[in-house]
Parts: structure tokens; C-alpha cells; sequence
């Protein structure tokens, strides 16, 4: 098992150490990709639900769906394999989340963390922040377009409101 302990401050890889932690204690396979899903949603479900950034890093529209290239990086040497048996994570390795963040990141575990990567993949195809961020792009053709914030919490945002009537 390989140690990788968050080699950078940034926020959105202790919450990626964070949902790699979930899979390892429930038992769940989580790929590169499945963990580039959660990222996205839990990004999208926290400026739809609080009007803030949960991280900096620019969320992009890739073939496979969201993506955060310096995420992808780290954890690319990888490929699909699961993360939750190769690489070692400790609870130091997400210290900055505050427990407010860890309550929504457990809710997206709950939600999204069940699923396996392809239907993730899938889910986020046929919503409306990666069609929009993909539009005039042929299905196989690579992308560094963003997914914006204001895309996501309209989307996510009309999503809540259907929920709630």
C-alpha cells in the first residue's frame, strides 16, 4: 500500500483523502474517476446549498465527465484500479475540514458514494453542467472547458427546489 500523505495544502486533496478514508472504512472500491465525481458533486451541492467554494480548482468538462486536473494527476499513476486498497490515508491527511464540510462530504458519500464509477459517470453525462460546459464538442473529443459554479448551482439548485415540492 502506498503512503500519500496530502503533499499540499490545497483543500480539494484532503477532500479527496477524505473519500478515499470513507471507502476504505466502508468497504467500497473507489477509482480515480468515482473519486473525480464526488469531487464535482460535493463542489456543486456546496455552492447550491451555501453560495461558497468548498475548493479553488477549476472543475473540468472532460469525455468521462467532471474532472479536476491536478486531482487526476496525483492519482493517475493508478488507472483504474481502487485507491481505497492502494493507498494509505490518516485522519491528519484531511485536518483542515472542518466538521460543517465533513457533515455535506458524508452526505455525498452516502448519496453518490454507493455507486459505482460508470454510473456516476453516467448521472453526471445527463445533467445539465456537463452539457452545457461539452456544447459543440464531439463526445470523444477532449476538453479543458470549465464547469461553472453558476451552472451548477442553477442546475442543482432547480434539483432542490423539485425535491422539496
Amino acid at each position: 500500500m502506498t503512503t500519500l500523505s496530502a503533499q499540499s495544502p490545497d483543500k480539494v486533496f484532503q477532500i479527496a483523502n477524505y473519500f478515499i478514508k470513507k471507502a476504505q472504512e466502508d468497504k467500497k472500491e473507489i477509482s480515480n474517476k468515482k473519486l473525480q465525481k464526488l469531487l464535482y458533486y460535493s463542489q456543486a451541492w456546496n455552492y447550491t446549498l451555501l453560495d461558497k467554494k468548498l475548493f479553488d480548482e477549476k472543475i473540468e468538462a472532460w469525455v468521462h465527465g467532471p474532472a479536476i486536473r491536478s486531482v487526476y494527476k496525483r492519482f493517475s499513476n493508478f488507472g483504474w484500479q481502487d485507491l481505497a486498497s492502494k493507498v494509505q490515508v490518516s485522519d491528519s491527511d484531511f485536518s483542515d475540514i472542518n466538521s460543517d464540510e465533513k457533515e455535506l462530504l458524508d452526505k455525498i458519500w452516502e448519496v453518490y458514494g454507493k455507486h459505482h464509477a460508470d454510473y456516476l459517470e453516467m448521472l453526471s453525462h445527463s445533467e445539465d453542467p456537463w452539457q452545457e460546459a461539452r456544447k459543440g464538442l464531439e463526445p470523444y473529443q477532449a476538453s479543458d472547458k470549465a464547469i461553472t459554479l453558476t451552472s451548477m448551482k442553477r442546475y442543482y439548485g432547480k434539483k432542490r427546489q423539485e425535491a422539496k415540492s
